[in-house]
């Protein structure tokens, strides 16, 4: 267990990161978990975190790499490292990072995976969108269930929102008359986001037809509830993107609609700076992993309309 210094020490630090940064919870849940794995090995070389040394952060990234842990997540681990690091600096509890100068692992950039337009169009279709399986239910309520689905389907394409997005959303952020979502994403940061008219049409059914009878008669801020007016899930949102999904063969998460959307719109001719600005992202350095994409599509309009192209 780590000592009660280093306890202190994360205590601080998560209480910066949930009022002055205002971060998710479970990206809050990430850090705790990163930096008492950093704060046990120390225990075990005798040391705390206001200790630490260069050789120690060093000692800790070697015995991930020895423990097959990916780049990746050594990378996670040490970006938690150094926002700590750095907000005990500024705090004035350390002289020195340990941090600095310790270079990230190499990375590959992988695409995240994406759904064609044809899967899309089926899971958008599909005329048994997250009818629970299980007892039958009374015909209407599966009805209302799958409006609601449906609605939420075509806003993650739509919007290329998160999961955690999606479910915060209230009936106040939503703007159909304007053709907007106000979204609340990482760091509380808000974000206005388009939708095109078959989400809104989509939600339009929705508040129309299904949520009052989801209801049952009780008030709720949430945009999208469960029965009783119940606040729904993250995890019911992702069993109904895959149960949906199965109807065009594979089995998708929410994530790939997200990243559905923003390949669809890149391989369509939109700008980076555009998908940045839809997707939320801090730095335009994160878009720039559909930056192949939009390379494909230069090299695609370049051999059709240049003359000399082709060889002759």
């Amino acid at each position: 267990m780590p000592s009660d210094v280093n306890s202190r020490v994360v205590s601080s630090f998560l209480d910066y990161l949930k009022v002055e940064k205002g971060l998710a919870a479970l990206t809050v849940s990430a850090y705790t978990r990163d930096i008492g794995q950093f704060a046990t090995f120390l225990d075990s070389q005798k040391r705390t975190l206001l200790s630490a040394r260069r050789d120690d952060v060093r000692g800790f990234i070697q015995g991930l790499f020895s423990n097959s842990v990916d780049g990746r997540s050594v990378a996670r681990k040490l970006s938690a490292l150094r926002h700590l690091y750095r907000f005990l600096l500024l705090d004035k509890r350390i002289e020195r990072d340990p941090t600095l100068n310790i270079p990230l692992p190499k990375q590959w950039k992988v695409l995240p995976k994406a759904l064609g337009r044809d899967e899309i169009d089926t899971i958008l279709t599909s005329g048994a969108i997250g009818v629970p399986a299980g007892p039958a239910q009374k015909p209407r309520l599966s009805s209302e269930l799958t409006v609601r689905n449906r609605a939420m389907l075509e806003l993650f394409y739509a919007g290329a929102l998160r999961v955690s997005e999606v479910v915060a959303l209230k009936i106040e952020d939503v703007k159909l008359d304007m053709g907007y979502v106000l979204v609340r994403g990482k760091g509380d940061k808000e974000r206005i986001v388009p939708i095109g008219r078959s989400a809104q049409d989509a939600l339009t059914a929705y508040l129309r037809e299904a949520r009052t009878a989801l209801t049952a008669g009780k008030n709720s801020p949430w945009l999208f509830i469960a029965r009783g007016a119940k606040k729904i899930t993250r995890q019911r949102v992702w069993q109904m993107v895959g149960a949906a999904s199965a109807e065009a063969g594979r089995h998708a998460s929410p994530h790939m609609l997200r990243h559905s959307c923003a390949t669809h719109m890149v391989e369509n001719g939109a700008d980076l700076r555009t998908v940045q600005t839809i997707l939320g992202h801090a730095d335009i350095s994160t878009t720039q992993v559909y930056t192949h994409v939009a390379l494909d599509r230069l090299k695609s309009v370049y051999a059709k309309h240049h003359p000399r192209a082709k060889a002759r």
